[in-house]
C-alpha cells in the first residue's frame, strides 16, 4: 500500500453532499460544515473536511481569518477547506458577509440527510456549486491533512488525464439536484474519490521548494521510504536497510529525510506506528498485545509506555474514549 493510501485509510473518511446551491451576484456568506450541519448525515466525527464544487460561473474564496488568503474558483474548479475552517464565499469580498447557518438550518430540520437546495442572492449573475465535506478522526497526528494547505483550489479541467473526474463532476452535480434512490450512497463514495483527486493534485502542484509530509512523498527517494514503512511497519527497519532499497547512502537519506519532514525516518516510523495502533484501537476490539505485535511492539508492556507518551493515556483508555461506539450520535 501506497503512503497516501495507508494514511487515509488511518483517518476513516466518510463523504456526503449536502448542498446543491444557485448564488446570484450579489452575494457573501460566511460558514463550515460544522458537527450540527453534519450530524444530519454522517455519524458524530473528529473532524470535517469542506470542499466545494463549482458547476457553472465563478466566485471568490477565502478564510475567515485570513484576507490573503483570496482565491478566484471557476467553473470545474474544486475548493477545499481541509480543516474545516470558518471561510467565506462571495461574489466580491468587499460585501458584509451573511451566515450560512440559518439559511441552511430550517432545510436541515424538514430534510435531514437530504441534499438541500438554497437559491440566494440579488438576482444578477448566477453560480451553481455542490457542497459537501468529508468526516474524518482526528487530523492534528495525521501527517497528510495537517500538512495540507489551509484552503486550496484544484482546476479538475485542463488534465487530459481526468475525463473520467470531469464527467463524474458533472454526474454529482446531477445526482445532486435530483435524488434518485440510492444517490446517497453514490455522493458519498464520490466525495471520497474527489478528496484523493484534489490531494494527489495538491501534491502535483507543490513549488520545489516546499517541505512537508507531501512533498516527502513527492520527493523519489523519501516517497519510496515513506512508502516502505507504511507496507511494513512492524518490519524492524532500520536506515540503512531503508537506504539500500531507495538507492542511496544511510546519510543521504536520513538527511534528505529530515530536511522535508523535519524529522529522521526512525522518529516518524515510532510515531506512525502508534498511529495506527491508535486507529485499530478505535476501530475494533482485539487484544491489546495483538495490536501491539502488528505494529512492530515485542512487549505489551513496551507498547503500552510509548502509546501513552505518545498520547497521553494507555491504549485501554483511548480505546474507552474514541472506539466506535463512543463515536456514536449523541455520545
Amino acid at each position: 500500500m501506497d503512503a497516501i493510501s495507508d494514511v487515509l485509510r488511518v483517518v476513516r473518511l466518510g463523504g456526503a453532499v449536502y448542498l446543491n446551491g444557485e448564488f446570484t451576484a450579489p452575494w457573501s456568506i460566511i460558514g463550515r460544515a460544522d458537527q450540527q450541519l453534519c450530524a444530519g448525515f454522517l455519524p458524530r466525527s473528529q473532524r470535517v473536511v469542506s470542499y466545494h464544487l463549482i458547476t457553472e460561473g465563478s466566485c471568490w474564496a477565502r478564510l475567515a481569518d485570513d484576507a490573503g488568503s483570496a482565491v478566484r474558483v471557476n467553473a470545474g474548479e474544486l475548493l477545499v477547506v481541509p480543516h474545516g475552517e470558518h471561510h467565506i464565499m462571495a461574489s466580491s469580498l468587499d460585501l458584509e458577509p451573511v451566515p450560512s447557518a440559518p439559511m441552511l438550518a430550517s432545510e436541515l430540520e424538514n430534510s435531514p440527510g437530504e441534499v438541500l437546495k438554497v437559491s440566494y442572492g440579488g438576482g444578477g449573475a448566477a453560480t451553481r456549486l455542490v457542497c459537501g465535506f468529508l468526516a474524518c478522526d482526528e487530523t492534528l497526528t495525521n501527517p497528510l491533512l495537517a500538512s495540507l494547505p489551509r484552503l486550496f483550489t484544484v482546476d479538475m479541467r485542463n488534465d487530459p488525464h481526468s475525463a473520467w473526474l470531469e464527467n463524474s463532476l458533472r454526474f454529482a452535480a446531477e445526482q445532486a439536484a435530483e435524488i434518485r434512490p440510492g444517490s446517497s450512497c453514490v455522493l458519498a463514495k464520490l466525495s471520497e474519490l474527489l478528496f484523493v483527486e484534489a490531494v494527489r493534485r495538491c501534491i502535483d502542484a507543490l513549488a520545489d521548494d516546499r517541505r512537508g509530509w507531501l512533498a516527502g512523498v513527492r520527493d523519489r527517494f523519501v516517497g519510496r521510504a515513506l512508502a516502505l514503512m507504511h507496507a511494513q511497519p512492524a518490519r524492524d527497519w532500520t536506515v540503512d536497510e531503508l537506504a539500500r532499497r531507495v538507492g542511496l547512502s544511510r546519510s543521504a537519506l536520513a538527511q534528505r529525510f529530515s530536511d522535508l519532514l523535519g524529522q529522521p525516518p526512525m522518529q516518524y516510523l515510532a510515531r506512525w506506528r502508534l498511529q495506527v495502533a491508535a486507529h485499530e484501537l478505535a476501530a475494533g476490539n482485539e487484544v491489546l498485545a495483538t495490536i501491539a505485535a502488528r505494529v512492530g511492539y515485542d512487549s505489551e508492556a513496551a507498547f503500552n509506555r510509548a502509546f501513552k507518551r505518545e498520547y497521553g493515556m494507555p491504549p485501554a483508555g483511548w480505546r474507552k474514549r474514541h472506539g466506535r461506539s463512543a463515536a456514536a450520535p449523541g455520545n
